[in-house]
């Protein structure tokens, strides 16, 4: 390691204002690497190296928020990975523009903003949806994956059909019957309606066999249920406690001749 210049000393004899004596002149040179001890260099490269791992750590965090800045200004402040798609997935009863209309995020939202579970709310307010999920597909697509409701009974009312699914939720609306689904007959369905889940208890208990021979359940109380099968037979439900025994004994007596079959206490049935 070569140290900095230093000073050689000349003289000479010259007067000076009608004097003799010596004039000292000063001439820089550079030093030979030999003119600095070894010990004194490993000690400056130690120095050197002290420093660097000091200001490592700060250089390196310096330089992530700055990438971190460009990058949040990216996502953003400009329009390169806004919203240009919403891909719906998983829909027969609603329609894709329904899904997009109701999502309500428009065209260019940087996708970094969008808010994934409150979009999912809004969309999830449609009543034939049970279950939305709202994912980010970079760079510039939203992803709604539905799941529908499934009918589980048909109620009849004011002239249309509402279909309502094992919660007694009313998600669709038709001119007429579907096929395949039961009928179930009562005044207010919901699903915070007591006799809709008291009649969906009912239909979940029943044997394949009443199910096959099932025209409605007319619903007249909590207490008063009643199966209406084909043949114009009927079978006295009660309550919709004890479902399970009260569709055992019904479908053992079937293939009998009654036209009522009361299994309202079925360790006590009567038939007429």
């Amino acid at each position: 390691m070569s140290s900095g210049p230093t000073r050689r000393r000349t003289s000479g004899v010259e007067g000076v204002a009608g004097r003799r004596g010596p004039v000292r002149r000063w001439q820089l040179v550079r030093a030979g690497r030999d003119a600095v001890p070894a010990s004194t260099r490993r000690f400056m490269a130690r120095a050197r190296r002290r420093r660097m791992r000091a200001v490592l750590p700060w250089a390196l965090t310096a330089g992530g928020l700055a990438l971190a800045g460009l990058v949040g200004w990216v996502l953003v402040g400009t329009g390169l990975f806004g919203v240009r798609e919403v891909r719906v997935e998983g829909v027969e009863l609603v329609t894709p523009v329904e899904v997009r209309d109701v999502a309500g995020v428009p065209d260019g939202t940087p996708l970094v903003q969008v808010d994934l579970a409150a979009t999912a709310e809004r969309i999830g307010g449609l009543p034939a949806v049970e279950r939305v999920d709202v994912t980010r597909d970079w760079p510039d697509a939203l992803v709604v994956r539905l799941t529908e409701r499934t009918g589980a009974a048909v109620v009849p009312q004011e002239g249309q059909f509402l279909v309502v699914d094992a919660a007694g939720v009313v998600f669709r609306r038709l001119s007429a019957p579907p096929d395949g689904l039961p009928v179930i007959r009562l005044e207010a369905p919901g699903p915070a309606d007591p006799e809709t889940q008291a009649a969906l208890a009912v239909l979940a208990e029943l044997t394949p066999q009443l199910r096959a021979e099932l025209v409605d359940i007319t619903v007249e109380g909590l207490a008063r249920l009643m199966l209406h099968l084909r043949d114009e037979r009927r079978v006295v439900w009660g309550d919709a406690t004890r479902g399970e025994d009260k569709a055992r004994v019904a479908t053992a007596l079937l293939n009998g001749a009654a036209a009522t079959i009361d299994v309202s206490a079925p360790d006590v049935v009567t038939v007429r």
